[in-house]
């Protein structure tokens, strides 16, 4: 079953799929002509032009294929994330209306200044507490992939090394 705008993503992945396959055979049939031969068998030049011809329309049809994939996540996000905000500010309206009411049940003892001030406080006080605890996480961050980094380099390690 297809979701929303599914039609729309196969018809782009079927659109890539044969620009690929129509550059793959422009690039086959370029490096035939160049190096015509009277054997039907293939020279290894030809073999690594097509070798190097499929890899690279490989990786422009994966590149294409995750531009496609990530435009649609984004777009995703994007709304889900307005509907978070939207969701947020209610959520904070309620959360106000709900301490007003916390401060007037207070008054019932005291004035409602003193009830609105005890409601600050304590405000203040979870505020400050958030805060400390915010400050210790963001010290932790390292703000460099460093795995991914690692990652990298042994792969091209690896590939140099079976060169």
């Amino acid at each position: 079953m297809l979701r929303s705008g599914g039609t729309r993503d196969l018809t782009r992945h079927l659109e890539v799929a044969l620009r690929v396959m129509s550059q793959r055979d422009t690039v086959l049939d370029m490096s035939t002509t160049q190096e015509p031969t009277t054997h039907d068998e293939r020279t290894i030049g030809q073999l690594v032009a097509d070798a190097s011809a499929d890899l690279s329309a490989i990786v422009r049809s994966e590149v294409e294929l995750a531009k496609v994939e990530i435009k649609n996540d984004v777009t995703h996000a994007g709304k889900g994330a307005g509907m978070f905000v939207g969701a947020g500010v209610l959520g904070a309206y309620g959360f106000g209306m709900l301490l007003l009411g916390l401060a007037w049940v207070i008054a019932i003892w005291l004035p409602v200044w003193a009830g609105l001030l005890i409601v600050a406080g304590v405000l203040f006080l979870i505020a400050g507490i958030l805060a400390l605890l915010g400050k210790g996480l963001i010290g932790k961050v390292k703000g460099k992939p460093e795995k991914a980094i690692d990652n990298a380099q042994k792969t091209v390690a690896a590939v140099k090394a079976s060169a």
